[in-house]
């Protein structure tokens, strides 16, 4: 039985750090991958529309690598997603997720130190309430570098549970977290080629595999 996977994130590239070689996996499974990105990414840089659509352009050459066969985006403000009031935001989710009916969901980790990511988490896990209806069989919450790893001591660290093997996927997640170019940095900087592979190297000897990506279970069950 093939899944319907959906993949709410806040900026272009969060999905592809956060899941990129689980999506490959998902994808070379025959299951349909669908991505929602909530904020543009791009209002605290200035030239806010050009550089904006030039992300949408990166998000849409990405997702075309990683198999991806929806990409939708809300365009709530970069960084500020604070000043929109979280019902507006949690039911502009509802309504995208009754159109694609997912059974699966993956999504930011509520400790990240990014506001954007904190808001997504939470708003998802409210739109995505364990209603009697729902067919929404397990929801999990990725780590992103340069976020997750500098969460805030006092809230809640990211402690995996669940691990996906992405050892022959990790090249095909490379190639599509170059399309952001912008969004990379030099090593030791863990938002570094360098350091994504590191990353995904280390999570795979955590669970005895050569690569992979690890997640929370947020929520599961099976009927």
């Amino acid at each position: 039985m093939t899944d319907n996977v959906v993949v709410i994130a806040a900026h272009p590239d969060d999905e592809v750090l956060g899941c990129g070689g689980t999506i490959i996996k998902h994808v070379e499974s025959g299951d349909s991958v669908s991505v929602i990105i909530l904020a543009d990414g791009e209002a605290s840089r200035g030239k806010k529309e050009q550089k904006r659509d030039a992300r949408h352009e990166e998000l849409k050459m990405a997702a075309k690598i990683l198999g991806v066969s929806n990409v939708s985006y809300m365009n709530y403000p970069d960084q500020k997603m604070d000043i929109i009031p979280f019902l507006d935001i949690v039911q502009s989710i509802e309504k995208a997720l009754e159109k694609l009916s997912p059974t699966i969901i993956y999504t930011h980790h509520g400790g990240d130190l990014n506001l954007d990511h904190k808001i997504t988490y939470r708003a998802v896990m409210t739109a995505c309430r364990p209603l009697p209806d729902s067919k929404i069989k397990g929801i999990y919450s990725f780590e992103v570098v340069s976020s997750t790893e500098w969460g805030l001591s006092t809230e809640s660290q990211f402690r995996p549970t669940k691990a996906c093997d992405i050892t022959v996927q990790l090249d095909k997640k490379i190639e599509a977290l170059k399309c952001y170019k912008r969004e990379l940095r030099e090593f030791p900087h863990p938002r570094s080629i360098e350091g994504v592979i590191g990353l995904a190297k280390t999570r795979g000897m955590q669970f005895g595999l050569d690569a992979a990506e690890v997640f929370i279970v947020e929520r599961t069950f099976w009927r």
